[in-house]
């Protein structure tokens, strides 16, 4: 489980830090204020041995090879130098990367702004302990295009970055034994099921169907809308056992919204609820006021959600973060805001059709 993140003179970031709940937390901000980037640059350092390519041998100097080769690939600078992920104008020429963990290991990694294959790294601990791997959603979902994807990405330079040959693997693993599957988990998989109508069936290799609660019939994946498909990508991963609360690290999620209709965010929101109750770390960025709402409203005296606001700050131009646990205290709130702006435009555009 991570505890904080703190980033200096990386990409958009002169200078930020984030401390994390146990539990739920929530990312807003206006676009170019660097959710997704904080999101990765976490991934990244959550990061496992597993996606490291390493052994019992573990190495410093191959930690550190490798380590650049996934901030490339999740970060896809241009040319696809490291250096290019130093942040312009910064006044040293070194990024740096920090973070805590509830493990009691820390991780630290700076580069330079020539640095092209590989980054300092302070200590190998983290990477030498075995532990649950992150799990990462990425904006769009992915069941429409496994088929090939992992196999193909491998061998070519595509436009999507590493999250998504990550999920794949992960949605492409075999189902855990039922005995192990937790009655929290087939709650969240049958209510997946009814409001789909139906579920995703996966037949190895990235190939992936869906069977319907009414008659059986099998449909290719992509004739089904892609919100369904979204909420098969998270059924599947608690069929898999790749989340797992308690077990399983942390879960991120950038933009869960995207393409999902707002009735479907309730339920999301519910199992979201669930499975960090159940010792699950959530962090997810969002631009969707529903959402927000909802986690609001079903939250329980018992629940911790912290909300982080990044903000550009007017006087300087850095990105700034306010983080709090109570909602209604965030500011800036650029998602509450705009709500705001559109109800008071409402409003003002009935008054004057009314004095007409």
């Amino acid at each position: 489980m991570i505890e904080s993140l703190e980033l200096r003179e990386f990409t958009t970031f002169h200078r930020l830090k984030i401390e994390f709940s146990a539990k739920i937390n929530i990312i807003i901000g206006a676009n170019g204020t660097g959710k997704s980037q904080l999101l990765k640059a976490a991934y990244a350092l959550c990061s496992g041995e597993s996606k490291l390519k390493s052994g019992n041998d573990i190495k410093q100097d191959d930690i550190e090879t490798e380590l650049a080769k996934l901030l490339t690939s999740l970060f896809m600078p241009l040319d696809g130098k490291l250096g290019k992920m130093r942040k312009n104008g910064a006044g040293t020429d070194k990024a740096n990367l920090k973070s805590s963990f509830t493990s009691g290991t820390n991780v630290e990694l700076e580069f330079s702004n020539n640095a092209t294959k590989k980054v300092q790294l302070e200590n190998i601990t983290h990477f030498q302990q075995k532990r649950a791997e992150p799990v990462f959603f990425p904006t769009k979902e992915v069941l429409a295009l496994m088929k090939g994807f992992v196999s193909l990405y491998q061998q070519r330079e595509l436009s999507f970055d590493r999250t998504y040959q990550d999920i794949c693997l992960q949605l492409d693993l075999p189902p855990i034994r039922p005995e192990k599957l937790t009655e929290r988990a087939k709650w969240a998989m049958a209510e997946l099921e009814r409001v789909c109508g139906g579920r995703f069936i996966f037949y190895g290799g990235g190939n992936v169907t869906f069977k319907s609660s009414k008659d059986g019939t099998e449909y290719s994946a992509n004739a089904i809308a892609e919100g369904f498909r979204k909420a098969g990508m998270l059924s599947r991963l608690l069929e898999t056992g790749t989340i797992s609360p308690g077990e399983s690290g942390p879960l991120f999620w950038d933009e869960p919204e995207a393409n999902m209709n707002p009735k479907l965010m309730e339920l999301l929101v519910q199992i979201l609820l669930e499975l960090s109750r159940n010792g699950q770390q959530i962090i997810l960025a969002t631009h969707e006021y529903v959402l927000l709402k909802w986690f609001d409203l079903l939250k329980t005296s018992a629940d911790h959600i912290r909300y982080h606001a990044l903000y550009q700050d007017t006087n300087t131009g850095e990105i700034k973060i306010d983080s709090t646990d109570d909602y209604q205290s965030l500011t800036p709130n650029a998602i509450s805001d705009s709500f705001n702006d559109l109800t008071k435009k409402q409003v003002s555009l009935k008054m004057g059709n009314l004095g007409k």
